[in-house]
């Protein structure tokens, strides 16, 4: 099927217009992102969703800020910022619609998967790496690109309410899932009060491993991509995530939940890899959650499937009705595999501290 992008798009920018061959590309929910191959030149063109990002200024302010500081600190830092249109800004309205042009990376590769505990740690190492050039950077100047993004009370109250006004045939069905959410409680009351102590960080908060690119045929890492989310957080969000993607053999939209489970080497090298670049840069306290982190953002992740399945899969794309359903029920059972091997866990994050 051909795909079509707007001929304005290019106008607006100092690139040749060509006959692009342009290909669907990445599997994120939110944003739509697209190749443009041409005979001298590839791209990637994303079309952003403005219904979930309402503010694009605001993610072009922060994504300004953090590119201003790395090219202080370290010039050699691939950044993968959107090209700068005629305007010299990052966004490009068309129309009702926002769009972005990115270089194309021909030697990076995404993944949706792993396949080799190398990639867990090169994808690790390279979060960290940004997380640890952007630790001295000022807060004043950041906004919310999405408020309340990673606030896991909020996420708790919107599944109360979900919960209250879900028709009885959806509660029913999902009522193996409401029983795990209400079991697992305690995570928010522990982030409550880890909110007091632990320090705001400039933090990715979206980093599965589709967004991050490695070295096709190495795996060395290339870059972190997928800037939209770049904003003051906790370490948790950054760190949790990575365990939520990075450590199962199968992703969230597995139906066969006897698979999911923790892999063990992959946790060994994310951590190693992780820690290489954050062990000097994480406090004392922060250390003693780096397991919580990932509980966290599990816990959070599999409360917005089953959220938005009660409220009839408004948010999150689907293929089948079910879909958000059985995306919570695998987050809550990689949640508990955590639980479950919690203690040679801990004992391999001794490991790598030490």
């Amino acid at each position: 099927m051909e795909i079509a992008l707007p001929e304005a798009l290019w106008e607006l920018y100092d690139i040749p217009s060509e006959n692009w061959l342009v290909t669907k590309a990445g599997s994120g929910h939110i944003n739509e992102t697209y190749i443009a191959a041409g005979n001298q030149q590839s791209w990637i063109v994303q079309k952003l969703n403005h219904r979930v990002f309402t503010q694009p200024e605001a993610i072009e302010q922060n994504i300004r800020l953090c590119q201003a500081y790395l090219q202080e600190k370290d010039h050699n830092y691939l950044f993968l910022a959107p090209l700068l249109n005629k305007k010299r800004c990052y966004t490009t309205k068309i129309a009702d619609s926002y769009w972005r042009i990115f270089p194309f990376i021909s030697d990076g590769i995404a993944f949706d998967t792993l396949s080799d505990p190398k990639q867990a740690y090169e994808a690790a190492k390279k979060f960290g790496e940004l997380s640890r050039l952007l630790a001295g950077i000022p807060l004043d100047h950041f906004k919310e690109t999405i408020p309340a993004f990673h606030d896991l009370n909020l996420r708790f109250q919107q599944f109360g309410r979900a919960l209250t006004e879900a028709p009885k045939e959806r509660k029913e069905a999902a009522d193996e899932a409401i029983a795990m959410a209400l079991a697992h409680r305690e995570i928010v009351d522990i982030f409550e009060n880890l909110k007091k102590t632990l320090p705001l960080r400039v933090q990715h908060h979206d980093t599965k491993i589709s967004n991050v690119l490695l070295h096709k045929k190495s795996f060395a890492g290339v870059c972190v991509i997928d800037l939209d989310t770049l904003m003051p957080g906790y370490f948790l969000s950054d760190l949790g995530d990575m365990m939520r993607t990075y450590l199962c053999a199968y992703d969230e939209n597995e139906t066969d939940l006897a698979k999911i489970t923790i892999r063990e080497d992959y946790f060994k090298a994310l951590m190693s890899g992780y820690l290489s670049e954050m062990a000097d840069i994480l406090t004392a306290e922060e250390k003693t959650q780096l397991l919580f982190a990932g509980k966290f953002i599990l816990y959070m992740q599999a409360l917005r499937f089953l959220s938005d399945y009660l409220q009839g899969s408004i948010y999150y794309p689907i293929s089948y009705p079910e879909q958000n359903l059985i995306r919570s029920l695998n987050q809550f059972q990689l949640l508990q595999s955590i639980v479950e091997k919690e203690k040679n866990l801990e004992q391999i994050i001794h490991e790598c501290l030490t």
